[in-house]
This record gives C-alpha cells, sequence and structure tokens, in this order.
C-alpha cells in the first residue's frame, strides 16, 4: 500500500480501518465504496488488491494494536497537512499568475504555467542585469576560460552564481528538447561538436537565459526561430 499513500482516499481508508482484521471486517464492498467517495479513480481495482493481499497474510506483525491507536491519528493529519499545502499552492499560483512577466516567462517552451511541475525561480524581477551576458553569469552559466600561463585549455562551466536559478535553467532546458525545435537544433549541434548530453544541455540552457534576458528586457513572447536560420554555434 506504500505507493498509494499519496491519494487522500487511501489515508480514508487507514483512519477507518486501520488494521488488517479491521479491513477484512470490512470487506471488498465498503473498502471499494469509500475509495470512490474520495476520488480514487482504479477504487475497483485498489480494492480488490487490498483484500487479495490480506487473504495471503499469514504473520501477524507484533504492536499492531498500538498502530490501530497512532495510524488513524496519523492518516488525518497527513490529510489536513496535503489540503494545507494545496491552498498554500494556489495562493502562490495566483501570485505567480498576477506578476507582470507571467506570460512573457511562460511562453519560453520548458518554462510552464499552472497546474504542471515548473522550476522555480528566486524570485520575479522587474528587470533583469543589464545585459544577457550579466544574466547568464549571475546564474553560473557563462563558460569560463581555463588557462595555464599563456596557454588556453578550453571552457568549463562556472559553479558559481545562483544556484536556485542554474538549477531552474538546465531541467528547462532539457525540457524544451521534446517540444521545441529550434532548442533540439541547437542541441544535436553540440552533440555534433562533441560535447556530452550535459555539456550541450548546459550550452542551451546558456542560450536559453540569453533569449530570457531579451524577451524580459523587451517584454516580449518567445518566437522561435526556424531551425534552419539559427545563428552559427557558439
Amino acid at each position: 500500500m506504500g505507493p498509494w499513500l499519496e491519494h487522500d482516499a487511501v489515508l480514508e481508508g487507514i483512519a477507518a480501518w486501520p488494521t488488517p482484521a479491521d479491513l477484512k471486517r470490512a470487506g471488498k464492498a465498503r473498502i471499494d465504496a469509500r475509495l470512490k467517495k474520495h476520488g480514487c479513480r482504479r477504487h475497483a481495482t485498489w480494492a480488490g488488491q487490498i483484500v487479495s493481499a490480506l487473504e495471503h497474510q499469514t504473520v501477524v506483525v507484533a504492536g499492531t494494536d498500538a498502530a490501530a491507536t497512532v495510524l488513524p491519528h496519523l492518516a488525518r493529519q497527513l490529510i489536513a497537512r496535503r489540503a494545507q499545502r494545496a491552498d498554500v499552492a494556489a495562493q502562490v499560483e495566483a501570485l505567480v499568475q498576477a506578476h507582470p512577466l507571467y506570460q512573457v516567462l511562460t511562453s519560453m517552451p520548458g518554462i510552464r504555467g499552472p497546474g504542471r511541475r515548473r522550476p522555480c525561480w528566486p524570485r520575479p524581477w522587474a528587470r533583469p542585469p543589464g545585459t544577457g551576458a550579466q544574466l547568464a553569469s549571475y546564474a553560473g552559466l557563462a563558460p569560463v576560460t581555463r588557462r595555464c600561463g599563456s596557454s588556453i585549455r578550453g571552457e568549463h562551466v562556472c559553479h558559481g552564481g545562483n544556484k536556485r536559478l542554474k538549477r531552474a535553467m538546465f531541467p528547462s532546458a532539457f525540457a524544451s528538447l521534446r517540444s521545441d525545435p529550434v532548442s533540439r537544433a541547437y542541441y544535436q549541434r553540440k552533440r555534433d561538436q562533441g560535447k556530452r548530453h550535459n555539456q550541450a544541455v548546459l550550452a542551451l540552457a546558456h542560450r536559453r537565459i540569453l533569449t530570457l534576458h531579451a524577451m524580459i528586457r523587451d517584454g516580449a513572447l518567445y518566437d522561435p526561430q526556424p531551425a534552419t536560420k539559427l545563428p552559427a554555434a557558439a
């Protein structure tokens, strides 16, 4: 039942019947009805699996009676905490949607709108840093040249910068590969140049933060260029 604990319907069942004996007395029909009442779409399947597991159970776990006292309280507390979390999330969502840059930010592929998981930005800003390069440096996405004396040993990604923004831009860039032909073309170009997957995604994240800076600066929505008109690879 472990993975099912994410569903409030299962927690309601635990609160009502906290022990295997309680579940057996309740029976499949009542378990099914409770799961259905609290919004479980697979109520019949889950009820059947619970009853089947009970029929195959042969070991009596020590402390079951004590658990019968504790589990209902824990289940109710968890249900309440989830309701509170959903309420706070709804309020935060409303604040985010009210921000003047909301439509600009979410127009970029990989940065999703309400009801879906999306990167957590450190904070919405009224105006970005002076240049895209400064924003990339702030995020720790600007490539740094490694030197030894007068020789250049290549470039590597900076390990500093705003880690929250950097962690937001990387999965955002990766997610854009599924929906944005421009991102896919740029990523593939970097791969063809011999970069590993993570290096190519970081390069894409750097390119996208430059684009994002221009979007915020101009208040403009994302306008992808055709893949055939991409600028030369950096």
